[in-house]
């Protein structure tokens, strides 16, 4: 049986934040739609998801150990990093004594672009996971990974499993106060958004939704000017914009 691995300061509270984000594009063809799907799978390709990451790593404090990035074919990325939450300490043990500690765990981006074949409307999905252990909370990096993506629909999860313990014993299974995921986000980044949440305080499972409230026609038009289009066009991209977007954020078909 190989030696056991020496632990330092081990406790099992994990913290993990789900972070998935949707844009919307309209593009009028097919060549167009799979301009779209290229043009964003080279912007958002594992390389650029890398430094996100990193920015991320760095704001909750924590080491990256490993990094495996993934380009794939016909499109999407994915990036996972196996993080610690503070440097690896050597000390001043025996020769074959190895000290770690387990507050290891990861962050994860994939994206997912993608085009409906017949409402000339393309999707590009990232899901971000960030799971921590011990006292750091990924909730502190809401605004940066909002702010480097177009965020159409936003929708959140985080969840706090496991226990510690104070120093008289007591079970602790919260570390801190948490009422909505929404605390954690710029009051300037709320007021572009509609929002819910729906929350198990008991489960300490806080969930939230955001839906973009303005729609800017001519940001969501791929090498499509948006004067070129006649009033009744338009009228009906926004429509078919603004139902593709509730029904993501609703998670079921409305229409």
């Amino acid at each position: 049986m190989q030696s056991k691995l020496k632990l330092y300061g081990f406790n099992n509270l994990t913290k993990a934040l789900s972070f998935n984000i949707y844009d919307v594009c309209y593009a009028k063809t097919e060549r167009e739609q799979r301009d779209y799907i290229a043009y964003i799978d080279q912007q958002y390709n594992s390389e650029r998801l890398t430094g996100i990451l990193e920015r991320v790593t760095e704001m909750i404090g924590a080491h990256v150990l490993h990094i495996s990035k993934q380009d794939y074919d016909p499109q999407g990325a994915s990036v996972t990093f196996l993080i610690a939450e503070e440097h690896m300490k050597p000390a001043a043990l025996e020769p074959d004594t190895i000290v770690a500690h387990l507050d290891k765990s990861h962050v994860t981006v994939h994206t997912y672009p993608e085009y409906h074949p017949d409402t000339c409307l393309a999707t590009f999905r990232v899901d971000i996971d960030v799971a921590t252990c011990g006292e750091i909370t990924p909730l502190s990096t809401l605004d940066y990974l909002i702010g480097s993506f177009d965020s159409d629909i936003i929708t959140m999860d985080y969840r706090v499993r496991g226990f510690t313990r104070d120093i008289e014993g007591k079970k602790l299974f919260m570390d801190h106060h948490m009422t909505s995921i929404q605390d954690y986000i710029a009051p300037k980044t709320l007021d572009r958004y509609d929002a819910i949440d729906v929350n198990v305080y008991q489960s300490n499972l806080f969930h939230t939704r955001m839906l973009l409230k303005e729609v800017d026609l001519q940001n969501y038009l791929f090498n499509t000017d948006i004067y070129e289009l006649p009033p009744k066009t338009r009228l009906k991209i926004h429509s078919d914009l603004r139902r593709e977007m509730i029904e993501i954020f609703s998670g079921k078909n409305v229409y």
